[in-house]
């Protein structure tokens, strides 16, 4: 029995999640990703109108996938809130590991796109989204402040993303999670 085959807007944007990841929004023509997909122009124009509405689409999925492994990671360990601050360095891990890794979607994608645009914006508000959770796990934690711990906890986190590409260091995740651990210690006395 034959797979069927995948609607056309998945494999475009599937394409295109791969392409945009290795090198960047801006360094992928809409003819790469036609010609790659599989699909006709018209039909990639359908689906999406605007090359920006494909790079939303692929933040969008970015975000599920990235923010699922976050909160999965924060979730596997403990039900205790401090320990979830922690953990969810696990995904810091999972990510640097995997083959092709790149860094963090949402920041490559901002250093190339027009501030003000809703390009940006999307990587802004996934940045604040993330912000806002971690900032609630650290309320519940009971952190002395936790907007402070929570904006130390997310720098360290991008900067966990960055340092996993610059470095290649396989110890990079590890030692974000033991300065967490120090952070959320002295925040949650």
């Amino acid at each position: 029995m034959t797979k069927p085959a995948q609607p056309a807007r998945e494999r475009i944007l599937d394409t295109a999640f791969r392409l945009f990841y290795a090198h960047g929004p801006r360094g992928v023509g809409v003819d790469t990703v036609i010609a790659e997909s599989g699909v006709a122009k018209a039909t990639l124009y359908k689906h999406f109108p605007r090359k920006d509405d494909l790079v939303l689409a692929y933040l969008d999925k970015v975000d599920q996938t990235w923010f699922g492994q976050l909160r999965a990671a924060a979730r596997a360990g403990s039900d205790d809130p401090r320990d979830q601050l922690v953990d969810m360095f696990d995904a810091l891990a999972s990510a640097c590991r995997r083959e092709g890794y790149h860094g963090c979607a949402f920041i490559n994608t901002a250093a190339e796109s027009e501030a003000g645009g809703d390009v940006h914006a999307r990587t802004v508000e996934h940045k604040r989204v993330v912000l806002v959770w971690v900032t609630d796990l650290a309320r519940r934690a009971g952190a002395a402040d936790p907007a402070r711990l929570a904006r130390q906890l997310t720098l360290l986190l991008d900067g966990g993303l960055s340092a996993g590409v610059l470095d290649a260091d396989p110890e990079i995740p590890e030692t974000a999670k033991a300065a967490a651990r120090v952070l959320v210690d002295a925040a949650c006395r």
